[in-house]
């Protein structure tokens, strides 16, 4: 593993799991794990500028596109592609959980549900969200997720961050597909609060307090 990238180990469900900021050099390792779970968005719905429509057509017939766009901002170090990864013991990538500045996707405040909302309006500028999470079918279940969301927490507020916001679905009996922004109990079990509460789908926030 990169001697000079911090990293931390986490047991889940018996196994060892390492998160870590994720940069240039987890290119490969991401889009594997796009590539192995059938995900072809790679990462680039919140900065994709054209309808849903358009959107499925790239992901069904271009999804090299949306690829070659997040390899491009990872190796950018752009904020589009900010995030964390989890790897196994082998330095295998297993999870990915989208963490960025809100002003990096602003497409986000423009969904019908959250735009205009009270809680939501004025200056984001030290707020950042979480956009989605990617876990390998083999690992779900086995406390990734929680990694993820623990290091993007000290992540955030290394980097100046006074809150993250996260905008799960709040639902039961539903595909695990379906809960890749995070489930609402994990944002609770780590002290997520209700900002704005909306049916199936509330948005929560960690207050960050000091940058110490």
């Amino acid at each position: 593993l990169r001697a000079l990238q911090p990293l931390w180990w986490r047991e889940a469900a018996g196994m060892s799991v390492v998160t870590a900021p994720a940069d240039g050099s987890h290119a490969a390792g991401l889009v594997a794990l796009f590539e192995r779970t059938g995900s072809p968005c790679f990462c680039r719905w919140w900065h994709f500028a054209g309808d849903k429509n358009a959107w499925l057509d790239r992901c069904a017939n271009r999804p090299q596109d949306s690829r070659a766009e997040f390899e491009g901002a990872l190796a950018e170090g752009s904020a589009e592609a900010r995030g964390i990864v989890a790897m196994d013991a082998e330095g295998v990538v297993v999870g990915w959980m989208k963490l960025a500045p809100a002003m990096a996707l602003p497409k986000l405040f423009e969904q019908r549900l959250y735009k205009g909302l009270p809680s939501l309006k004025g200056e984001r500028s030290g707020v950042w969200v979480i956009g989605c999470f990617l876990i390998d079918e083999s690992w779900r279940r086995r406390g990734v997720a929680g990694a993820l969301l623990d290091r993007g927490i000290v992540s955030a507020r290394s980097a100046g961050a006074t809150s993250i916001e996260a905008f799960p679905r709040r639902a039961q009996d539903v595909a695990a597909e379906q809960f890749w922004t995070g489930p609402f109990e994990l944002y609770r079990s780590r002290g997520f609060a209700i900002a704005s509460d909306l049916a199936q789908y509330p948005v929560m926030r960690l207050a960050l307090g000091s940058n110490a």
